[in-house]
């Protein structure tokens, strides 16, 4: 209580009825049946992207363990959840979460959690939970009543900085540095990624994230930290002894980027799977001055790739899946290019089986100010593109329900996955992640790109014609692999 006014505990473990409700004291003793589970190596990581509320009919934790069969077989080594600290009424993307250490209600709450945890260390998959560690959400907003946690010297596009490098920072920076740790040691998670670390502004000569990665790579249980930033700064994913930040990761926007753009020049992919970056101190048409620079590191681990996520999916007006947007055939020479890098590959949830439902923007707010402002927001930032039609109301229960995945499998293209996935895992030349070892060659004229990969050959043919590479012939929007063991 501050003032007479009852507000819920910042650090609570679990808020039943929301928000705005009491905070409930949770046991956090639970029966974990993982004693043996010892985790698993980075570079062994096949990531598989997944929002808890659409995942499934039910929409909860325990909803999901019955998958995790078809997840094993298909070739996934790890699941990442998008976040699911508690958030505003029963439907959420999660980054507009206010108690980063409740689980979501909605969802089944801690002990539903943990029991997917368990049950996916059971399957021999481990667990990656998306955090958000640079802004808070509007509604349910109290932790400036507690204390310094936020600063006006800072703006973000979700409102006040969180104060990382002020007075008194040191206290906000261990409020977070303790909820990393206990998804680690009390939730048995394997790996954090860490929501767009660009947007944390931190001046100070031993930066909060810098913090984070020794504090997490420190604690009991082995973990790994994933960046989310579209800098191209590769202190980010140098170890602290370097002055860098210290991720074991990040996600590579470029890849994507160049993927799709790839329908108009390969040069672009070629060089981002010979580097992680497209972009390393030359001139970006997009931003419009130079951008990026070098990594030094040719450990392909340190990337994390895909043809789609949630926010290159959500993020369209209408949330259409790559599934509706290309034709078949591009659609599985993008998944090749992804599960045949020399990087983390990532899939987004129900791209496997060629999922059609879109991933739409929704949210379920109470304040009708908070709702009318956001339906605003989403109108205006899709004014300067040419999509037509309407923007889908993020508030409307069935923007949420027509996000949810349908189920309705290919399953031919279901066993392309599984079969690409099962190329990566037992061909050695595709299982290392060595960049050193890696040549490519590109022709935008032919729209082919060469990748070698130790013995093995990749010719890639992003074109409407059939190409000859080294006397075979590669298909249009198809591709070949090569190997010059017997």
């Amino acid at each position: 209580m501050l003032d007479g006014v009852e507000r819920p505990d910042p650090a609570s473990r679990f808020q039943p009825l929301g928000v705005h409700g009491p905070s409930e004291v949770v046991d956090p003793n639970f029966e974990w049946h993982d004693t043996n589970w010892r985790g698993i190596a980075l570079e062994e990581f096949v990531i598989y992207e997944l929002h808890v509320g659409t995942f499934t009919r039910e929409g909860t934790f325990d909803a999901i363990i019955p998958k995790l069969d078809a997840l094993k077989d298909l070739g996934i080594t790890a699941i990442e959840l998008m976040p699911i600290g508690q958030f505003p009424g029963d439907r959420n993307w999660g980054y507009d979460g206010t108690y980063i250490y409740a689980a979501q209600n909605s969802y089944g709450g801690p002990h539903g959690l943990k029991r997917l945890v368990d049950a996916a260390h059971q399957h021999g998959l481990a667990m990656v939970l998306d955090v958000v560690y640079n802004h808070l959400g509007p509604e349910g907003n109290y932790l400036s009543e507690f204390g310094p946690y936020f600063t006006d010297r800072y703006k973000t596009a979700w409102g006040m900085a969180l104060n990382f490098d002020g007075p008194q920072s040191d206290h906000v920076r261990a409020f977070f540095i303790q909820n990393a740790l206990m998804w680690i040691d009390e939730f048995h998670f394997d790996a954090l990624r860490v929501d767009a670390v660009h947007a944390i502004v931190d001046h100070s000569a031993e930066p909060f994230l810098q913090d984070l990665t020794t504090a997490i790579h420190s604690s009991r249980r082995r973990a790994y930290v994933i960046a989310e930033s579209d800098l191209n700064d590769p202190r980010i994913i140098t170890p602290k002894g370097s002055l860098g930040l210290g991720f074991d990761s990040q996600w590579s926007d470029d890849f994507h980027r160049a993927l799709h753009a790839l329908l108009t020049a390969a040069t672009d992919l070629a060089k981002t799977i010979s580097t992680g970056y497209r972009y390393t101190g030359q001139y970006s048409p997009y931003r419009d001055r130079k951008f990026g620079h070098k990594p030094q590191t040719r450990d392909g681990a340190q990337f994390v790739v895909s043809a789609q996520n949630h926010d290159q999916v959500g993020n369209r007006m209408h949330g259409e899946r790559l599934t509706t947007l290309v034709s078949r055939e591009k659609l599985k020479l993008a998944a090749a290019a992804v599960i045949l890098s020399p990087f983390l590959p990532m899939l987004f949830m129900g791209e496997e089986y060629g999922e059609t439902a879109p991933f739409q923007y929704f949210t379920s707010h109470s304040d009708s100010d908070l709702i009318e402002a956001v339906r605003r927001g989403r109108r205006e930032e899709f004014e300067h593109f040419e999509w037509i039609g309407e923007a889908p109301d993020p508030h409307a229960d069935q923007t949420f329900h027509r996000s949810k995945l349908t189920w309705k499998e290919d399953a031919e293209l279901r066993s392309f996955y599984r079969d690409l996935l099962r190329l990566r895992r037992e061909t050695p030349s595709l299982r290392s992640l060595d960049l050193a070892a890696i040549d490519t060659w590109s022709d935008d004229e032919r729209g082919i790109v060469i990748v070698r990969r130790g013995d093995v050959t990749i010719a890639f043919n992003f074109s409407d014609a059939a190409q000859t590479i080294e006397g075979k012939i590669v298909p249009p929007w198809g591709f070949l692999v090569m190997s010059s063991r017997p």
